[in-house]
């Protein structure tokens, strides 16, 4: 029954979660694009607002990035310039410090979602559940950080992780190294993957539009024509009272 459920969580559940996210996604910008949207409660309260969003989202941004970079590059990639003990520590080191930035952020949010009696009651209850599954996500990964440095002599969890990684986004999944793995590395990971799972049905579905807004920069300049154009000289000044 263990075995699998293992196989369904680590070879299974990736896809279904992938599927829900993307298929979600698109069905919910067709039908609900009014519920598109972060559903910011700055006007009621901005001052934690400001450090709590910056520092979550500094810190989450670079977590993203970091996982996504390091989980799908191949280890023949970044050989010649750096060993895979030395990219687990700079992975530790740099996770860290940006998953603490990212923890004290996300606690500022969740505490101010809490403790405000006005944005609480104004706040959907699925609001405060991804918070807080976002904030336990959070400290699985911190949790994490020591078991990677106990393992960074061989770089052994970081190569069974990127192995398992790479495998599913090439269609050839395989699970079977994931059993040597600690305990927090698995149910950081299943939760991961169900927050992509839950993304379409949250207020999480805006992340959509930052990245979109990438093409902001990319599009043509907008060209604004005035109505006084070709009007004759004196015809559109204010008149003068005798």
């Amino acid at each position: 029954m263990h075995q699998y459920l293992h196989d369904f969580l680590f070879n299974v559940y990736p896809y279904v979660c992938l599927a829900v996210f993307l298929m979600g996604s698109l069905a919910r910008f067709d039908r609900d694009q009014y519920t598109w949207k972060s559903d910011s409660s700055q006007l009621l309260r901005a001052r934690q607002l400001r450090w709590g969003s910056n520092l979550f989202h500094v810190g989450i941004l670079f977590l993203f990035a970091g996982h996504t970079i390091g989980l799908l590059t191949p280890h023949w990639v970044y050989e010649p310039f750096i060993t895979a003990p030395q990219k687990q520590m700079l992975a530790i080191v740099s996770g860290g410090i940006a998953g603490f930035v990212c923890f004290v952020g996300l606690t500022m949010l969740l505490h101010r979602r809490i403790a405000d009696p006005r944005i609480r009651l104004t706040s959907h209850r699925t609001d405060l559940a991804i918070l807080v599954i976002l904030w336990v996500q959070l400290v699985l990964g911190l949790v994490t950080l020591p078991f990677s440095f106990a393992h960074r002599a061989d770089a052994s969890a970081m190569l069974i992780l990127s192995e398992w990684a790479q495998r599913i986004v090439t269609f050839r999944p395989d699970a079977s190294a994931l059993v040597a793995l600690d305990w927090p590395f698995k149910v950081h990971m299943v939760l991961g993957m169900t927050i992509f799972l839950l993304l379409p049905f949250s207020r999480l579905v805006h992340v959509w539009s930052g990245l979109a807004s990438v093409a902001y920069l990319l599009r043509p300049y907008q060209i604004v024509r005035s109505r006084r154009l070709n009007v004759p000289a004196g015809q559109n000044q204010p008149r003068v009272r005798a």
